[in-house]
Order: structure tokens, then sequence, then C-alpha cells
């Protein structure tokens, strides 16, 4: 995928009815961002005008159930103090709750799927975390290591700097070689896009790149870095991704409020820490 091919595309995207009645051209990421939580109707409409793109997605205002919405979230600690203790207990609630998925350091892989043979939750791992920077071969090594310990699913996190040079080429080749790992042995692909870092039009060639990689998600945030995710990136990143790929919001999902409006907004799966509470409805201070 070429950067004159990408930037086709890109302005494609934004002169499209759905994104032209409520995006403006030239604003700032807060001003898309504003325009979709003060107007939930905003989502509903980008979402709905986009229906050939995103026929298979989950209908906006939907009403899902505790458990239904369990499924959805892959239930993560990534703090860097997590010890061997706080994996356990995270993987108990996981079975307790039926949650998609752990989320934890490659470290853990070994760990969890153990203590989560025979059981609906999946183990995922994150790759390339939290920076995206190291290089393509350490990526793909480290994914094959995950893999090889039990690791179902993946979540890397991209090279932003090369994105925001346009060197597509590059990025295209760093997530595809993760992807095909993933692919060898039978595991999801998710990509980290650290939307708080990205312009509107970045967060388009990054979905456009992932897509053409065959990444299975495309996923807003490490929940490291300075923003986590938004109803408006969630809704701009499904409408460019369409059915084909799933989008994951991370990053700042700390109750059931938070994750229904993502869902709404078009995702498919939540990243949090703060699981337990949102599915019990009680209030988080505090999460990824």
């Amino acid at each position: 995928m070429n950067t004159s091919s990408i930037d086709k595309i890109v302005s494609q995207v934004f002169t499209e009815k759905a994104l032209r009645d409520y995006y403006k051209v030239g604003e700032t990421c807060n001003g898309w961002e504003r325009n979709v939580v003060d107007q939930p109707a905003a989502v509903k409409n980008i979402i709905e005008n986009g229906a050939e793109r995103i026929a298979a997605g989950i209908g906006v205002g939907e009403e899902l159930s505790d458990r239904a919405i369990a499924r959805m979230i892959d239930h993560t600690l990534l703090k860097p103090e997590a010890t061997p203790d706080d994996i356990t207990k995270l993987c108990g609630e996981a079975i307790q709750y039926h949650f998609a998925s752990v989320c934890i350091n490659p470290g853990y892989v070994p760990q969890c799927s153990n203590l989560l043979k025979n059981t609906d939750v999946k183990v995922c791992t994150v790759i390339g975390f939290p920076l995206g920077a190291t290089s393509t071969e350490a990526k793909r090594a480290e994914a094959e290591q995950a893999l090889r310990d039990g690791a179902e699913e993946i979540d890397m996190v991209i090279n932003i700097g090369r994105l925001k040079a346009g060197e597509y080429q590059y990025v295209f080749h760093d997530i595809n070689q993760v992807v095909l790992a993933a692919k060898r042995f039978g595991a999801v692909a998710k990509v980290i896009i650290e939307t708080a870092l990205l312009t509107d039009e970045e967060k388009v060639k990054a979905c456009l790149i992932s897509k053409e990689a065959k990444a299975d998600f495309v996923k807003t945030s490490t929940g490291f870095s300075k923003g986590g995710a938004t109803a408006g990136d969630v809704a701009l990143m499904k409408y460019v991704v369409g059915s084909a790929v799933g989008v994951k919001a991370s990053g700042g999902v700390r109750s059931l409020e938070d994750a229904e409006l993502m869902i709404k907004s078009g995702a498919d799966r939540i990243g949090a820490s703060a699981s337990v509470k949102i599915v019990t409805g009680e209030k988080a201070a505090d999460g990824y």
C-alpha cells in the first residue's frame, strides 16, 4: 500500500456525506470528539449512513445484557508492578464473570494459559508494548514466543513515528509480520494505533493499513499514553474498517456507562482493568 493510494482513500473518507455532516475538516481532534460525545445522534447517523461498510456491526441503541457485555471485555492487567498473585486473581475474576480474555504482559502468558485451560476465557498479550518502537524482527519474535507459550490473542503496537513520517510500507510490514505469526498459530491479531498521538487523518491511515495487513481488530490505545478511547475515535475507526475488522476500545473505560457508549459507537471489544466494576455497575476511581 503506497502513499498516494492511502492519501486518496483518506480524502474520500473525509468527503463522504456521513462524515461531512458531522465533522468539519480542519477542526482539531477535540472538535470531532465534541461533536460525537455531545451529540449521541451524530454517532448513530455516522454508523447508519455508513451501513454498507459496517452492516455486521453492533446496532446502535441495542440493549445488551451484563453477560453479553462481559463477553466483549478483555480483562486487563498490564501494570509493571503486577505480581503472580495479581495475575491469579485476574484469571479467577475472568472465569467468574466470563470475560472474553485476560490481557497481560508476555511474561505471564504461561501462567494464564495454565490457569485458564478448559475455560471459555482466552489468553491475550501485548507485543511491542507500550511504545511500538522496537524492530519488526523483535515484535515478530516476541509474538512467536508468546504464541508458543499459549497466547490466543495478540495486541501489537504500531510504529507511531514511522506512520507519522508517511512510511506506510514499513508500518504495513511491521503489522503484517505479527499478523502472519498469529495466523500460523490460529490466533487473533489486534493492532493498537494509539489514537491520542494521531491526527484524524493519521487514524484513518492506520486503520486502512491495519486492514490491508489482515489484522482482525484495530485498537484505540495502550492506556499508557496521554489519552485513551473516545466515542469519536471508535466511531471513526469503525466507519473506516467496516464489518471486516473489529474495533477495540481501551484506555479510560471505567464504568458500565463508558462501556455502553463505546459499544454504541461501534466497539466490538473493550479493554479494561475495571472490568468487574463495569459488569456489576460499581463506580471505579481508576483503571486502564
